[in-house]
């Protein structure tokens, strides 16, 4: 019967394994290996401990056939007996163990009998006993400056910049790829064109400005922007943190920016991007003793660099930070930042914009309209923008989907702002009161006439919130006016009203909103001067405790703290009787919300307004609309 071959291909394959040994794993292995050594040695040493006799005696086993064999050892003799028990005895130099044996009419044949010459590894052992130790220090701490390098390889090169450098090749990414920041976008593109055709601008009289300040909120394309700059540019382009300026050793920082800035003038014509300059540009402390004496001396290097005794007319420094108010005032004066640009959050069309490009591989349904997409993500910055699409993708991927739908989307947005879905165990009891407070923050700001639709209301936990009504503003506003903000402020008492009005019982559910709406309430009073004491600014504060706690800004009486507090707790005490008063107007329509809400756990726009009717306000806006743009027709014929 003949045996079946398999197939090779069937064969697994035996995987190549390569072993790439550096100079630290050699060194580990090195170390660890004498390390064992000297902590093994006395063990091995005495693993067999040998009764010391007499040569005659030793002599007189061997006669007696006790003796298994003996090993000559220079100087000692080892007798092993055939019980494995040992003896040693010890002869002269130069004697002959053999002679011994012979003298005494042993029969060296009987007899096992094994010599060897240690000598020479005794002394070679000795030897590198006495080496070894000496070389493993000297490796240890040329390994230990190899990784306290600097820049440049060398324990000695910690002054030296770390400042990557890019140029139209390395860097991808162009002005194509950035949107929502044409303003920004503009000036940036002009400071590369001074760069690229200098000559140009020369022979009006213009020089380029040496410096461009980037400020804005956190995600909304501060750094994208540099990285479209070194795209873009033909000069070479270094980038620095500014974080990376500082060290432990003194004087360090202003060695890198001494360094970085003579690369850059080597180099010249040249860009410097400084991203989070607010690590070494903070204002520079005018008391007595000095708060951070190297970030100071690293901020007058920079300052010196930029506008010094000898100006430079062709490195342009671009920075970005999201907190200019932090930065120091020589800093920014013209001469140094000449320029400074606001990255503010997109508008709908930079929004939209910014969306395309984000899109432009991904697979997305027909049911997507970018437009509505723009609308809803009022306040979004890029960064949002760009990981709503990303989840949207996933989520779509999770689904088994071939596109991307506007569900998708729907959901990502409210993921990126919220949270992930929690599914909370609750009680009926709990559900229902989430329900009612949920309905009573859409049912109030339905009914107000300068409040945006409601968006989407649900009873899924999501964060920290057991429910949430979404109500993002229609359009993007420059301005808001003491009645919407009071209107806001009933929106926000909407949960705790209904509560109070449905169950005659109030819970700790609306202690999110009360934060939120005395936190308006304050700056409508300390900031924006709208409350009966008149338009003063009190001064901007993040805490209650700021100015209760003797607070430097402003010097505030008592009596005046006293009635801004008055006024705060006059403010909501008026939005949340708006907020009752317009419930149990409209009770019924709570109780309707609210059950559909407990039995679907979530309802759109579309939804709601089956239930309450179009929002009053928006009915006059559209007839206002369509009338104007019936006469503007009209005007056209």
């Amino acid at each position: 019967m003949k045996k079946s071959k398999t197939p090779k291909k069937n064969m697994p394959k035996m995987k190549e394994i390569k072993v790439n040994l550096d100079v630290k794993t050699i060194f580990i292995i090195l170390f660890a290996g004498f390390f064992i050594y000297t902590l093994l040695s006395p063990f091995i040493r005495n693993q067999q401990p040998a009764e010391e006799l007499s040569l005659s005696e030793i002599v007189t086993d061997v006669k007696g056939n006790e003796v298994d064999r003996i090993i000559v050892e220079d100087t000692k003799v080892t007798a092993v007996y055939k019980d494995e028990s040992r003896a040693v005895t010890y002869i002269e130099s130069g004697d002959n163990f053999r002679q011994v044996l012979s003298d005494a009419e042993v029969p060296l044949d009987q007899i096992n009998l094994v010599v060897e010459d240690t000598q020479s590894g005794i002394e070679l052992l000795r030897f590198l006993g006495s080496v070894i130790p000496a070389i493993l220090l000297f490796v240890f701490f040329w390994f230990i400056f190899r990784q306290a390098r600097g820049a440049q390889d060398s324990v000695f090169s910690f002054g030296q910049s770390k400042a990557k450098r890019f140029n139209k090749e390395t860097s991808k990414i162009t002005f194509k790829d950035v949107a929502g920041v044409e303003e920004a976008k503009k000036e940036l593109e002009e400071i590369v064109d001074f760069l690229k055709n200098p000559d140009k601008y020369r022979k009006l009289g213009a020089r380029p400005p040496k410096g461009v300040m980037l400020v804005g909120p956190a995600g909304t394309g501060k750094t994208l922007l540099a990285k479209a700059v070194a795209g873009e540019a033909s000069v070479p382009f270094f980038s620095i943190a500014g974080s990376e300026f500082m060290e432990m050793l003194v004087g360090i920082g202003a060695a890198r920016a001494r360094d970085l800035f003579a690369n850059a003038k080597q180099n010249a014509p040249s860009i410097i991007f400084i991203d989070e300059i607010d690590a070494i540009g903070r204002a520079r402390s005018t008391g007595v003793m000095s708060s951070h004496d190297e970030r100071e001396q690293t901020l007058n290097q920079i300052l010196v660099e930029m506008d010094g005794f000898t100006p430079n007319e062709q490195v342009v420094v671009i920075a970005a930070t999201n907190r200019g108010d932090l930065l120091d005032p020589a800093l920014l004066r013209p001469g140094r930042f000449d320029r400074r640009i606001l990255v503010d959050y997109p508008d709908v069309e930079g929004r939209e914009s910014i969306i395309s490009i984000h899109a432009r591989n991904k697979p997305v349904s027909d049911d997507v309209r970018w437009d509505r997409v723009a609308k809803r993500t009022v306040g979004f910055s890029g960064a949002d923008i760009e990981n709503m699409l990303n989840e949207a993708a996933i989520s779509a991927a999770r689904h088994n989907r071939d596109s991307i739908s506007m569900e998708d989307i729907e959901e990502a947005a409210t993921k990126v702002k919220l949270g992930p879905e929690k599914k909370r165990l609750q009680t009926e009891f709990d559900r229902k009161i989430t329900a009612y407070h949920e309905a009573g923050h859409a049912i109030v700001s339905h009914y107000q006439e300068h409040t945006d639709p409601v968006h989407r209301i649900s009873i899924v936990s999501r964060g920290m919130a057991l429910g949430y009504t979404l109500i993002p503003p229609e359009r993007d506003k420059l301005h808001t006016s003491r009645t919407a903000l009071i209107e806001r402020l009933a929106v926000m008492m909407g949960g705790r009203a209904a509560e109070q009005v449905v169950f005659d019982e109030i819970t700790t559910g609306a202690a999110n909103d009360f934060d939120q709406a005395t936190s308006i309430a304050r700056k409508m009073v300390m900031d924006f001067g709208m409350s009966s004491l008149g338009p003063i600014n009190f001064g901007a504060t993040t805490d209650i405790t700021d100015y209760r706690q003797g607070w430097q800004g402003n010097d505030i009486s008592q009596e005046m703290l006293a009635k801004i507090d008055h006024e705060i707790s006059d403010i909501l005490n008026d939005a949340f009787k708006k907020a009752v008063e317009t419930v149990k107007r409209y009770r019924k329509q709570l109780d309707q919300v609210s059950e559909e809400l407990i039995k679907h756990e979530s309802m759109d726009q579309d939804q709601f307004e089956k239930i309450v009717g179009s929002k009053p306000g928006m009915q006059n806006e559209e007839k206002k609309s369509s009338s104007t743009s019936a006469k503007s027709q009209k005007g056209k014929e």
